[in-house]
């Protein structure tokens, strides 16, 4: 059945061989069919597929690890994370995937213009991403939010003057790539080369789309700023000595009240008063629960100071006394693991940008049909995996402290 349309195409004799190569001109030649071609595609990059999960399985388990052995430090450096940016980021990864979605469907229908179209609205989507995501790695760098053995947050002064301008950096290859193409585009209408025109339009488009996600980034982090500047809501972050530190332009959210105290165990402390009140009921032979309730609060007391009860109810050393939540040496492991993550996902945003670009050359040739549309399908596979990673990358680096 697999051979029928083969057999039955007369391309086998000589005056059909033209025709033939034709009509088949995208099946490889060690395929019988197209549909045994799709197939084996389709098995090739779900296997590619279960290397990526199992990749990236392992930073989710290096996550787990550590968030498991500080989740007061994940919970504090997490304050850090600009919500909105991220929000807005998975919605705009969300409605990719719909693009993408679309555009396979209008591969098989042979809609090569709404084909194009579609690509070309993924391909702006990611652009957008990885504007906001720049002006995120930019304040971050600014204020010295970088990984283990380069993290240099100073709370006193967590703005410093003078650095370098990591932005720029960030935005110039997009801006030579913005004008190499517009370049190009100018040229090619001149020489009025349709099929190129048709190529660099969308992709004009795709570049100047970055600097729209670079804008609205810089509109969010600013709104936060001006909050804080009218004095409505100053918000407490963990700072890089375990303190805390007011009115922070660059922290998103409150920082649970669990990380103040923390901070500060003399909150827990005993009142001199109660304990003098319970130490008198406790004297009552027939009064157990004052004695019982003067023992849970002594312990509760030594527990705060750093200290634990045992045997004969002295205080000895805990093997955790006076453990600080955010040295650099600890934040820095969040961080670590924050850029780690998120800079490998923005690795694969630009390497299925590429590829898409590629498609979107062949989508504008009218190379994509019912019988040939593996391409668009394969790589629509590829962008909902990374599309499904951030689902998961959202709530884990930027919502534990919310």
């Amino acid at each position: 059945m697999a051979n029928t349309a083969l057999q039955a195409d007369p391309s086998h004799d000589d005056a059909g061989h033209h025709d033939d190569h034709e009509h088949h001109e995208n099946l490889a030649h060690h395929f019988d069919t197209y549909e045994q071609q799709f197939d084996a595609g389709k098995l090739g990059i779900w296997v590619f597929l279960v290397t990526e999960v199992l990749f990236f399985g392992g930073l989710f388990c290096a996550y787990a690890l550590y968030r498991n052995l500080r989740p007061d430090v994940f919970a504090g450096s997490s304050e850090f994370l600009n919500t909105k940016l991220g929000a807005i980021n998975t919605g705009v990864l969300l409605f990719s995937s719909l693009t993408m979605a679309w555009g396979v469907r209008c591969a098989q229908l042979r809609q090569h213009k709404m084909l194009a179209g579609m690509l070309a609205a993924t391909l702006s989507c990611a652009a957008i991403f990885l504007g906001v995501k720049a002006i995120e790695y930019s304040h971050k760098w600014s204020m010295g939010l970088l990984p283990a053995g380069l993290y240099t947050y100073d709370p006193a002064n967590p703005h410093p003057a003078g650095g370098p301008n990591y932005l720029l950096w960030i935005c110039a290859p997009f801006a030579i790539g913005l004008l190499f193409v517009v370049g190009w585009l100018i040229i090619a209408k001149i020489k009025k080369d349709e099929f190129k025109v048709r190529v660099l339009m969308p992709l004009t488009v795709v570049f100047a789309c970055f600097f729209v996600g670079v804008q609205l980034g810089t509109i969010l982090e600013s709104g936060g700023e001006g909050e804080h500047a009218a004095g409505d809501d100053h918000h407490v972050v963990a700072g890089a000595d375990g303190h805390a530190e007011h009115g922070d332009d660059h922290a998103e959210g409150r920082a649970d009240e669990h990380l103040e105290d923390l901070d500060q165990p003399n909150n827990l402390a005993i009142e001199k008063a109660d304990l003098a009140g319970l130490e008198v009921l406790a004297q009552d032979q027939s009064n157990p629960g004052a004695r019982d309730t003067l023992e849970a609060l002594k312990r509760q007391e030594a527990v705060a100071s750093g200290s634990v009860l045992q045997g004969d109810q002295r205080p000895v050393e805990s093997p955790t006394e006076k453990r600080v939540t955010a040295t650099p040496k600890q934040a820095g492991v969040f961080f670590s693991i924050y850029y780690c993550m998120t800079g490998v996902h923005a690795i694969h945003i630009l390497a299925g940008m590429g590829v898409m670009i590629w498609l979107l050359v062949r989508a504008t040739r009218a190379e994509f049909n019912e019988n040939y549309f593996g391409p668009i399908d394969y790589v629509g596979l590829y962008w909902h995996l990374v599309d499904l990673i951030w689902i998961y990358l959202f709530p884990l680096l930027y919502l534990i402290g919310k």
